[in-house]
This record gives structure tokens, C-alpha cells and sequence, in this order.
């Protein structure tokens, strides 16, 4: 191999180390006795069944050689004893193989139930700057992957290549016991190429598999992308040019899959080979022992059914190292997720919040979301306890990353941003989310019922207090109006409202959750004239004793804030009443007076 796939295989093998590291404490926690139980009885079963099965044969011989009238059978039970010892043996074999699986089973599902959990709670804490960059479908597929993988895993590794083993070294013994060794060197060199062999061709099946695998993840990440910007595709009239775009993926998987499926054909061709071949020498060398007079028949019977006992399993290694092989790669990817750093986490020592007032402070703030591009540069502004702050500026100006630092998807890096005084770089992620209510300004809801949507507020909320939330925010009369009422559902990201609909159940959500600072992101921005003064008005009565940010394009909606402060390109311009703000005749002025033309003209 070159120095690059010397690299990437020794790579790979650390990856495999590491996930097998990671699966430990899942079959062995150490607080969990009855997990550890059940291993260790599964294994017990499990050799107790082997045990059976390697005895098996010579039941098959004796009754062979009574028959044959060429021995004397154990136990004197005669061929027609023996015959039914060797189906009651075969029963036992496969009856303790399936409790085996019975007891194992719990502890199958328990690690796969974790690891997802696992899984799916270490993506939530993920920062805001990995989610905007996440493809959903490719995601999701990783995941899909790596928990098949471990299912896998736990089922065959464990009760598949442990009892081969076993069962190779009991009938080496044998064989070498009751025969002599070339019988055991004809096994061993059988075994040991067809190990190499089906290893060495794994490896490099593994490498066409793991190309199938990125263009899978890659055909499915269009699908979904598509699926979900349904609308835009419509818009444009592109069905013909997605359809292509997901055809060329799919050809991609396709060549990759065929090279797979080729290379399936070559390894279980040369795995038959070698199992074969060596089968027949076995057989060669008994039957001339059976003619030379130093076997019997029944030692004929006996060394065949071994040799077919072993190359079952042998043949079944081949599938289980190569899907063993795939699952470690699944498992990696996994894994790989999350072992993915939060840029955002709680400081060691992290206290919780105290919200006393709600005074909210950014003080010679700067932050970019790339480190060549400062997006905020020394903003410092202040909302008093109670107080109503609105951010105004044009598009780009950095009026929706303020909210977005306030809630900590990002830190600063330069400056500071506090809380009645407490930095929330200091504080915990869920005491700071619990005291801020987001209205933003595309509300995207789940797939469920405007009364569950409404409800995810506040935890077991009340159907009173999701009501009252509704009539708050000017949509309990709408939401009554449907046949189903609050039983009515959504759709996907709520594709069945209108973008006003949504953003009143957005604001009701929020209304419930009832924090004590509120944080509206264009909040009223898909609302028509009339709709919008009522929300304003419900907006209005929840701000009563909490601090307010609001962050708008549309001026009209600020007017009355405490204090109005113009970004433009990072920094702050201008701040003020709107009064004192239009007597001023700066920016904020120009900006009001354009959007009063506007709005005359409109």
C-alpha cells in the first residue's frame, strides 16, 4: 500500500478501536447489575449450546456404526437410541441458542436505546454555527447508519465470532484426539486462507462501500432538500431540474453499489473455494482411512458432519466480518457526531440566572461569524429593567445577530453582554433560555396540532392556559373557527397556516412560556395593518414589567420604545426616543421618512 492508504488503514483501525472502547460501557455499565447479569448468563448459555453441538457428531457416528454393525455404541442405546439422542441434541443446540438471544435481547435494546438517546440530546447541544450548516438528510442518514450499526454489532460480535472461535479450537481437539494432526493441519491451513482471504478482500470492499455510503448520504440529502423547499420548486418550475439533479446522484450511487455488489460476487466465490477444497481433502483423507481399514464409516459420517459444522459458520464469518467491517465505519460517523465539540457551553462553575430586573447591557460588543468578517463592532447599548429596546437599521446591519447573542447561540469575542449585571457567558444555557421569550421572525412550528404547538411553551400547560395564551395573541377566535379546533394540525413547519397564522401561534407559544425579558425578531413582520395593531396591543399588555427587545425593519412598530437604537454596518449610529431621533434629522429620520412615502404611495 502507498504512505496515503498505509495512513487512512491505520486510521480506520484506531476508528475501530475506539468505537468497540465506546460500545464497552454499554454491555458493562457499572451501575447496572442486571445488564451485567444477563451477559454474563447469555455467555453461559451460549457456551452450554456449543458444548452440545461439537458432541453432536459422535452420536451421529454411533448410530452410523451400529447400523453398519462396525462398533459398539455408547451407552448401548443402538442406532435407533442414538438416532433419537442426535435430533434431541440438535433441539437443546438451537433451544439454547434462541434463549441466548431471549436473555441478551433487554440488553441489546438498552445500549441501542442510550446511544440514540445519546445521539439525538448531543445534537441539541450543538451550536446555532453547526445547525446552519448541517445538511438534514445527510444527518440523518449518519444516524440511520450508525445505530443499525450498533444493533448489528451487539447481536453478531458477540454471539457470532466468540462461539466460532470456541467452536474451531473444540473441534481442533477433537480431530487431533481422535484422528491425528494432519487432520488439524488440513483444517487450520483451510481456515487460516480463508480468514486472509476474506479479510483481505473486506478491506477493500470496505473502501467501495464506504463510496456507496457517501453518495447514498448524498442522494438522500438532495431528496430531502428538495422535498423541503417544495414551494421554491414549484415557484421556479424546476420538477424536471431537481428530478435531474437527484438522477445524477442516484447514478453515482448506482456505479458505487454495482462495484460493491461485483466485488460481493468475487469474495464468495473464492470463500467457497477455499472452504470446498479443504473440505474435500478432509473427506479424501478419511475415506482412505475408512479403505485402509484404520477408520470407520461412522469416523467417515463424523469427520463430514464437523467439517460442515465448522464451514457453516465459517461461511457466515465471511458476511459477519464484512458486515462487522461496515458497521464500525457507520458506527465512526457516529461516533464522529458526537465527539463534534459545542462551540457554546456552560462554564465550569456555571450558575444559574438571576433575573431581579431584567436590565440587559452590551457593552463594546464585537463579533463576526467568521473570524475575517466582523459583523458587530463595539456595540453598547443598554435596556433598563422593564424598558422597551428596539434595534432598527438596514438589512446586513446586525440587528438579528444581537438577539442571537443575547441568546447565546454565539459568544461574543470582544466586549460583553449581561443580565441584571451577571455575564451570560457565566451563566447556565438553560436558566438563560428559561428567562428569554423569542418570537422570531419565521416561526416554524412542528408537525402537530396548533394546541400542541401552542402548548410547547410551557411544560404540561393547561388547555385554559393555552386559550388564554391564544386570546393574548389575537388567535384563540380563528383557531375555534376550524373544524377541529385546537386539535387541528399544521403540517410540516406549518406549511397549512399562513404566515400570519403562524407567527400568532409563535407569539402565543411565547406568551405562555411567560420569561421575563421578550425578545421579538421582526415579530409582526407577516401580520397585514389591522392584525398588526392587535398584536401590538397584546404585545403591549404582556410587556407590562418585563424588559422588551425588539428587533424591526418597520419603524412604525417601535415608535413608542423606550429607546430606539440605529445600527448601521455593525455600529451604532444614533440612539434615542423616536421623538428625539426625528428632531435630530439623522438616520433614523431618513429611514422614517422614506418608509412614510412608502407607505403613502402604497
Amino acid at each position: 500500500m502507498t504512505q496515503p492508504e498505509t495512513s487512512i488503514a491505520s486510521d480506520e483501525r484506531r476508528s475501530g478501536l475506539r468505537t468497540l472502547r465506546r460500545m464497552g460501557p454499554y454491555l458493562w455499565p457499572s451501575k447496572h447489575l442486571w445488564v451485567k447479569q444477563r451477559v454474563v448468563l447469555a455467555i453461559a448459555v451460549l457456551v452450554l449450546a456449543k458444548l452440545i453441538a461439537v458432541y453432536t457428531p459422535m452420536l451421529y457416528k454411533g448410530a452410523v456404526d451400529s447400523l453398519a454393525a462396525e462398533g459398539v455404541p455408547p451407552l448401548a442405546l443402538g442406532a435407533v437410541g442414538l438416532t433419537v439422542a442426535y435430533g434431541v441434541a440438535r433441539i437443546f443446540t438451537t433451544g439454547f441458542q434462541q434463549l441466548r438471544d431471549v436473555i441478551f435481547a433487554p440488553v441489546g435494546q438498552r445500549a441501542l436505546r442510550h446511544l440514540a438517546l445519546e445521539t439525538f440530546t448531543h445534537i441539541h447541544r450543538l451550536s446555532m454555527r453547526y445547525h446552519i450548516t448541517r445538511k438534514t438528510g445527510g444527518l440523518s442518514r449518519i444516524i440511520e447508519r450508525g445505530v443499525k450499526g450498533v444493533e448489528f454489532l451487539l447481536r453478531f460480535m458477540l454471539f457470532s465470532i466468540g462461539p466460532l472461535v470456541l467452536e474451531l479450537v473444540l473441534v481442533a481437539i477433537i480431530l487431533t484426539v481422535l484422528f491425528d494432526a494432519w487432520y488439524l493441519a488440513a483444517v487450520g491451513i483451510t481456515i487460516g486462507l480463508y480468514v486472509w482471504f476474506t479479510f483481505a478482500i473486506t478491506e477493500w470492499r470496505v473502501k467501495l462501500r464506504r463510496e456507496m455510503n457517501k453518495q447514498d448520504t448524498d442522494a438522500n440529502q438532495k431528496a430531502i432538500d428538495s422535498l423541503l423547499n417544495f414551494e421554491t420548486v414549484k415557484y421556479f418550475c424546476a420538477e424536471a431540474r431537481e428530478a435531474a439533479r437527484y438522477d445524477g446522484a442516484m447514478r453515482a450511487y448506482a456505479k458505487a453499489a454495482l462495484k460493491t455488489a461485483y466485488s460481493l460476487a468475487f469474495l464468495n466465490f473464492g470463500q467457497s473455494l477455499f472452504i470446498t477444497t479443504g473440505l474435500v481433502a478432509v473427506m479424501v483423507m478419511a475415506a482412505m482411512g475408512v479403505q485402509n481399514g484404520e477408520l470407520t464409516v461412522g469416523d467417515f459420517v463424523m469427520v463430514n458432519a464437523y467439517m460442515i459444522q465448522i464451514t457453516v459458520p465459517l461461511n457466515f464469518l465471511g458476511t459477519v466480518y464484512r458486515e462487522i467491517r461496515q458497521s464500525l465505519v457507520d458506527m465512526g460517523e457516529m461516533f464522529d457526531l458526537l465527539e463534534q465539540p459545542a462551540d457554546v457551553s456552560d462554564a465550569k462553575g456555571a450558575k444559574v440566572l438571576q433575573v431581579t430586573g431584567g436590565e440587559v447591557r452590551l457593552q463594546d460588543v464585537r463579533f463576526g461569524y467568521e473570524s475575517d468578517r466582523e459583523i458587530l463592532k463595539g456595540v453598547s447599548v443598554q435596556a433598563g429593567a422593564g424598558q422597551t429596546l428596539a434595534i432598527v437599521g438596514s438589512t446586513g446591519s446586525g440587528k438579528s445577530t444581537i438577539g442571537r447573542l443575547l441568546f447565546r447561540f454565539y459568544d461574543v469575542t470582544g466586549g460583553s453582554l449581561t443580565i441584571d449585571g451577571q455575564d451570560v457567558r457565566e451563566v447556565t444555557q438553560e436558566s438563560l433560555h428559561a428567562a428569554i421569550g423569542v418570537v422570531p421572525q419565521d416561526t416554524v412550528l412542528f408537525n402537530d396540532t396548533i394546541g400542541y404547538n401552542i402548548g410547547y411553551g410551557k411544560a404540561e400547560a393547561s388547555q385554559e392556559e393555552i386559550a388564554q395564551a391564544a386570546r393574548d395573541a389575537q388567535i384563540h377566535d380563528f383557531i375555534i373557527s376550524l373544524p377541529q379546533g385546537y386539535d387541528t394540525q399544521v403540517g410540516e413547519r406549518g406549511l397549512k397556516l399562513s404566515g400570519g397564522e403562524k407567527q400568532r401561534v409563535g407569539i402565543a407559544r411565547t406568551l405562555l412560556k411567560n420569561p421575563p425579558i421578550l425578545l421579538l425578531d421582526e415579530a409582526t413582520s407577516a401580520l397585514d395593518t389591522d392584525t398588526e395593531q392587535e398584536i401590538k396591543d397584546a404585545l403591549e399588555r404582556a410587556s407590562e414589567g418585563r424588559t422588551v427587545l425588539t428587533i424591526a425593519h418597520r419603524l412604525s412598530t417601535v415608535a413608542e420604545a423606550d429607546l430606539i437604537v440605529v445600527l448601521e454596518q455593525g455600529e451604532v449610529v444614533e440612539q434615542g426616543s423616536h421623538e428625539a431621533l426625528l428632531a435630530r434629522d439623522g438616520r433614523y429620520a431618513h429611514l422614517w421618512q422614506r418608509q412614510q412615502s412608502d407607505q403613502a404611495v402604497a
